[in-house]
């Protein structure tokens, strides 16, 4: 005999009136026989004063722990995005190596999207990026970074992100 495992997590809100539930709040939680498996129900305390009690096959209360905050990412997206805006207007070629690391890592979180590589007429081949929320198009001259250039460039994208402080006078 097989037995199908339904994990479910305490809900951040009560069940029946939504309400979210405060740090520290009481819960209490109901698992009933729904069908073919088993549905849970964490209710606070008012909502649990007036609920059924039929078929529940188990009950706990317990402490709500509001989940901490996200961790902040390493690299901010805004942070990652505007460094880009700022290298693209300012159309220097030798930070064109920056640009498509900021590129690509903007394009791994979603926030822009790779549209087309074409050819220039020069001859050059240019990486069309589309902003997913603003519809922005951005177009980046490819690198053509080799694996060993490849940790001096992100080197100098944590440095533009990250400018070490001006040495202040002794």
């Amino acid at each position: 005999m097989t037995t199908d495992w339904d994990i479910q997590p305490r809900s951040p809100v009560c069940t029946a009136c939504r309400q979210p539930f405060a740090d520290k709040a009481r819960y209490h939680t109901l698992l009933t026989v729904a069908g073919a498996g088993y549905a849970r129900q964490d209710l606070c305390d008012a909502c649990y004063r007036g609920a059924a009690r039929e078929q529940v096959m188990s009950y706990w209360q317990g402490e709500y722990k509001a989940p901490p905050p996200p961790a902040p990412e390493a690299i901010q997206k805004d942070t990652a995005e505007t460094l880009l805006r700022k290298l693209v207007a300012e159309a220097d070629p030798a930070k064109a190596p920056a640009c498509y690391i900021l590129a690509v890592m903007l394009e791994r979180k979603r926030i822009l999207k790779h549209r087309d590589t074409v050819t220039d007429d020069q001859g050059r081949e240019l990486l069309v990026y589309e902003h997913g929320v603003t519809g922005e198009s951005f177009t980046l001259a490819d690198p053509h970074l080799r694996l060993d250039q490849l940790e001096d460039v992100q080197r100098q994208v944590a440095a533009l992100l990250n400018p070490a402080p001006a040495a202040s006078p002794p």
